[in-house]
């Protein structure tokens, strides 16, 4: 099966507007389709496949453009799509999880579970939770550090990205602002495998894929977080 450009990570937009626009009115596929199309060509996005599901039933799907620009192959339903930041949405519900289990708490201190962890301000550091490392109000940046994830060709390993934390200069104070932030959700990934006692990837497929019946198959492209940018499979 093939992959394509995260650039269709934009469907991640089509569904909002479809959503909106179903609560609004019930569309077409027609206008589904046309939505879609004016989407695309807006954010520049080769290909992308869409369903829509109302009342428990699938409304629409269709698939759109290609999934290679050097090949121009159509998206198909085999196609493998770059799941990025839905992938927080994992990590936040395994740490959950674990909190409900007793192993750990929303406000465990970062540093009693990986304590190498460290940030610019040691006062900071010493008082990083885990509810910190998933609400974005660290005091970094917008995007403070990525690229040392990005491109994918990077080869920044994730114990040289925790280590490189600390590094980084904060933007504003501690919990005073939302900045959206990708690294540390990297560490709170680290964090549900040094819990867990399992790989990320392994604890996701374990905990939420595999009791949905769902097969996935992860193709890691980044040596730093494979299920974080991972491109996934899953079917019933």
């Amino acid at each position: 099966m093939k992959t394509i450009s995260l650039k269709a990570l934009s469907f991640i937009l089509v569904f909002s507007f479809l959503n909106l626009s179903v609560q609004a009115q019930v569309l077409s596929s027609s206008q589904i389709d046309s939505l879609v199309q004016k989407t695309m060509k807006t954010f520049d996005v080769p290909g992308m496949a869409v369903a829509v599901l109302k009342d428990g039933k699938v409304y629409h799907k269709n698939t759109y453009g290609v999934r290679s620009l050097k090949t121009n192959e159509p998206v198909d339903e085999n196609t493998l799509f770059g799941v990025a930041s839905n992938t927080k949405a994992f990590t936040t519900a395994a740490l959950a999880q674990l909190i409900d289990q007793g192993k750990l708490g929303w406000d465990t201190k970062v540093t009693d579970i990986i304590p190498e962890f460290k940030l610019y301000d040691p006062y900071v550091t010493a008082e990083f939770t885990v509810r910190d490392l998933v609400t974005h109000r660290s005091g970094l940046g917008l995007g403070a550090g990525d690229l040392m994830i990005f491109p994918a060709n990077n080869t920044t390993t994730k114990a040289e990205m925790i280590h490189n934390l600390r590094y980084l200069k904060p933007v504003s104070s501690f919990r005073s602002q939302f900045d959206y932030d990708n690294l540390l959700y990297i560490v709170a990934g680290e964090i549900v495998a040094r819990v867990s006692g399992k790989s990320y990837d392994d604890y996701i497929a374990d905990n939420f894929f595999k009791p949905l019946g769902w097969t996935v198959r992860c193709f890691p492209f980044r040596p730093l977080r494979p299920i974080t940018t991972v491109l996934t499979a899953m079917r019933p």
